[in-house]
């Protein structure tokens, strides 16, 4: 596993050290990160479309950012696929994601959207990654509570037509030698194990199709994060540290009663505030070889984000684990003695 790395999503800003490529990678440095994650939408940040012409550009895109202590980890393209499945009773809510000139213009929305992926992996080829970050859309979402009743066959249809938009955006990473790894997540129809499953069925068991590990959409969930990692070991390729509670009431439970974040039961803390048992999840990925790296995403409804940043690098740092190189018992280990055995087992 490498890290710590920080997802700078959620610290870019006007003003510094928060509002310009070197400006906020050295911050990041400072604070003991060796790693950055970079949301494609902010052109601060990236060119994505030039990116994904120009390995020149890459090259020196990658230099401006190691220069100044860490390295891109991966790029992330979260709110531009949102867009590349949106239900019409969210069109004006995810409207705000799309270029101003396609808002209002669904069809167009999506077309876009699909080719940003396409670029996105080609950008992540040209900087020598091998992992991008993205959400799925969602098409079906408005009907995960069943009521009323699911028609027939429904499912099976959204999930076959979620598959077609994002089958060639995936032949396109396959291409790049990059896996997609989507976040599951609510809101989106990847949302727990059996939503992956479906999807990952649907585009005929995908290679390229993984996982985004971020335990907090899970404890919100109140679903066994440990245990998925049991499950999808081998689909998770990136991994979000982030931490998040739930304690639920006589008043609300999982769905919040619509209240804002802070007085919600399930919500998102800082890494060392809420209830993950980040112990157990770097154990787990460390047992299974998890290679990728460990990317703080800071949300948080109480905590300042600069302190999140500051406290979370150590944090990271002090739960990841070398591998042994011997096992403990190997002092009464030797060669194989085959009369011994035998004798042993009793012949």
């Amino acid at each position: 596993m490498k890290g710590p790395a920080i997802f700078l999503a959620q610290f870019m800003g006007d003003s510094a050290p928060y509002n310009s490529l070197e400006s906020i990678c050295r911050w990041a440095a400072d604070h003991g990160y060796i790693g950055v994650q970079i949301p494609t939408w902010d052109s601060r940040l990236i060119d994505l479309e030039k990116a994904a012409e120009s390995k020149a550009y890459c090259d020196d895109l990658r230099g401006r950012v190691e220069t100044c202590g860490v390295k891109i980890t991966e790029l992330s393209t979260h709110l531009q696929g949102q867009l590349v499945a949106v239900h019409p009773a969210y069109d004006l809510m995810f409207d705000a994601f799309a270029p101003e000139h396609l808002r209002g213009n669904p069809k167009g929305r999506t077309e876009w959207a699909i080719q940003t992926l396409k670029n996105a992996a080609k950008a992540s080829q040209n900087l020598g990654l091998n992992a991008h970050a993205t959400f799925s859309g969602a098409l079906i979402w408005h009907t995960v509570y069943p009521w009323p009743q699911r028609p027939q066959g429904l499912v099976e249809a959204g999930f076959k037509e979620l598959a077609s938009r994002w089958k060639p955006i995936l032949d396109v990473f396959e291409d790049c030698g990059v896996d997609v790894c989507y976040e599951i997540h609510p809101g989106e129809d990847l949302h727990d194990g059996v939503t992956f499953e479906r999807f990952l069925e649907a585009t005929g068991n995908h290679a390229r199709c993984n996982i985004l590990y971020d335990p907090s959409h899970f404890v919100l969930q109140q679903l066994d994060y440990l245990q998925y990692i049991d499950f999808y070991h081998e689909r998770i390729k990136m991994f979000h540290v982030k931490d998040a509670e739930f304690n639920p009431t006589g008043k609300s439970g999982v769905y919040g009663g619509f209240q804002d974040w802070v007085n919600r039961p399930g919500r998102f803390r800082s890494l060392g505030d809420g209830q993950v048992d980040f112990k157990s999840i770097f154990s787990k990925l460390t047992q299974y070889g998890y290679k990728g790296w460990a990317v703080l995403e800071w949300e948080c409804c109480i905590k300042d984000s600069e302190q999140g940043a500051i406290e979370g690098a150590p944090f990271i740092a002090n739960h990841m684990i070398k591998v042994t190189e011997r096992a403990f018992d190997d002092f009464a280990g030797g060669s194989v003695d085959h009369d011994l055995l035998k004798r042993i087992i009793g012949v």
